[in-house]
């Protein structure tokens, strides 16, 4: 029973017995089983990404009317097995004039950084990795990998597209992830921890009904960090061709491929754990470890498909725009949200339960209507004063 209460400490406590037992050092020992740890987690990781690649290009099917893989295996499922043969036997090239040792360094970057989140993200009540007090705070630095990868890769390929679309996309990532890391204050606020594991086990009410806008929030500047439609300025086609990877090929640019399909994976995931309870479900996660894992990817991937959603529904939007719609827009709302928040928690301690969640979720209510009444006023004063300059030219002439 030792093993179904606590697998991973059972399963690493006999892999350490088995390494002593053939005359490795303990703590040798204790270090190859962390190492092995981390491998068989890397692996399953690579093997959701590769179902991710077969998901997605279903999805976008269903959503053009169109078939998608059908023709390699069951349903098409052996296709991105297909692709991934084709990028490993596809000419590895190198522009000239590009710094190889950060042009190569660059797609590694991109992946570790999304496989790393996964060391403090609690699979289960009793698989919960690396459980960090400040886990939140690990989850905002890991994420800063994934923007110095891309500048890495945009400027050593010696291409003037490629830098452009870096830069477009680190400032896009820069500029969204203020709205979000002000959101992320707010699980804070509710659970007292930045702790991962302890976010989840506050939330007897999930997060998202004390804190739908927070939730919104966090959703859009996701997909504006990963460079998803309509936030996909880094790869505009019609300007720059490809973006900060245009000189990329082979498994280079597949690990950039497969890093941003499992870092939208990994955002539905922390957007289920903050705000949708995580692993927790009526209590489902207390009968099996298995139960709760499968929860959580359940979660995770509800997210990733409303990430697939909005890409295939929406258009790119222009750069002035997205970065005015952050700053003007957005990041003023996050950090309102935030005061808001931590005061109505602070008036309502010692409240009862069902008014607690009443008074969070009508503030928010009010903080969205505010904010809509903001903005509608302020175009209705930007088109009076199109249409004034429009009348005095005409006036003119």
């Amino acid at each position: 029973m030792s093993f179904w209460n606590d697998p991973l400490k059972a399963a690493a406590d006999w892999l350490t017995g088995v390494f002593v037992g053939w005359g490795m050092n303990e703590v040798a020992a204790h270090v190859l089983v962390v190492f092995l740890g981390v491998f068989v987690l890397i692996m399953i990781l690579m093997v959701i990404d590769i179902l991710l690649v077969w998901i997605e290009r279903k999805v976008v099917a269903r959503f053009q009317d169109r078939i998608g893989p059908n023709r390699l295996g069951p349903f098409g499922l052996i296709q991105p097995f297909a692709d991934i043969i084709k990028l490993l036997i596809k000419e590895d090239t190198t522009p000239d004039g590009a710094d190889k040792v950060v042009y190569n360094l660059a797609p590694m970057l991109s992946m570790m950084s999304v496989l790393i989140l996964w060391a403090v993200v609690p699979l289960a009540p009793v698989m919960t990795g690396v459980d960090l007090n400040t886990g939140l705070l690990f989850i905002i630095a890991a994420g800063s990998i994934g923007t110095l990868s891309i500048i890495m890769g945009g400027w050593s390929s010696n291409n003037k597209f490629s830098v452009i679309g870096a830069f477009r996309q680190v400032a896009v990532m820069i500029s969204f992830e203020v709205p979000m890391l002000a959101v992320m204050l707010i699980p804070t606020i509710f659970a007292g921890s930045m702790g991962v594991n302890a976010i989840i086990q506050s939330q007897d009410i999930w997060y998202v009904w004390l804190s739908p806008l927070a939730a919104v929030i966090f959703m859009i500047a996701a997909i504006a960090e990963l460079g998803r439609a309509p936030f996909d300025l880094s790869e505009g086609e019609s300007e720059l061709v490809s973006g900060f990877n245009i000189e990329y090929s082979g498994m280079k640019f597949g690990m950039f491929y497969a890093g941003e399909l499992l870092h939208a994976f990994t955002f539905g995931g922390f957007w289920g754990i903050l705000f949708f309870g995580g692993y927790r479900f009526f209590g489902l996660e207390n009968v099996s470890f298995i139960f709760a894992i499968l929860i959580l990817l359940v979660k995770a991937m509800i997210g990733y498909w409303i990430i697939m959603w909005v890409k295939y529904t929406m258009m790119r939007i222009r750069i002035d725009h997205m970065l005015a719609f952050n700053w003007k827009f957005l990041t003023p709302l996050a950090f309102a949200l935030v005061i808001v928040t931590a005061l109505m928690n602070a008036l309502m301690q010692g409240a009862p339960a069902w008014l607690y969640v009443a008074g969070m979720f009508l503030s928010n209510i009010v903080v969205a209507w505010a904010a809509l009444e903001i903005v509608r006023a302020a175009g209705r004063r930007e088109r009076e004063r199109v249409e004034g300059v429009k009348v005095v030219e005409a006036a003119h002439h």
